[in-house]
């Protein structure tokens, strides 16, 4: 009852609708920065031995949650384009 109230209570709030840019521009920016660190300093630094980005698995788990959390923010992005198709 109490997430009910309170999924009803956020869905109505709209004091940060004008802040909307500036979100999406900092987890773009977030995003960029993530993408940055897992895919192009790993690959050029090289890392050393005792690391956990030395360790293919812990590279492999960093990748699947760069990608959900993209879909995760796609989705934030795209929500008030879509939700207009489903009244």
């Amino acid at each position: 009852m109490a997430l009910g109230f309170s999924g009803a209570w956020i869905g109505n709030l709209t004091a940060l609708e004008p802040y909307r840019p500036i979100f999406i521009a900092a987890a773009l920016v977030a995003m960029a920065l993530a993408w940055r660190r897992i895919y192009r300093v790993a690959a050029a630094e090289g890392c050393a031995p005792e690391t956990a980005c030395a360790l293919p698995r812990a590279n492999r788990i960093y990748r699947i949650v760069f990608w959900l959390v993209g879909v995760l923010v796609l989705l934030a992005i795209a929500f008030p384009f879509i939700v207009p198709f489903f009244y």
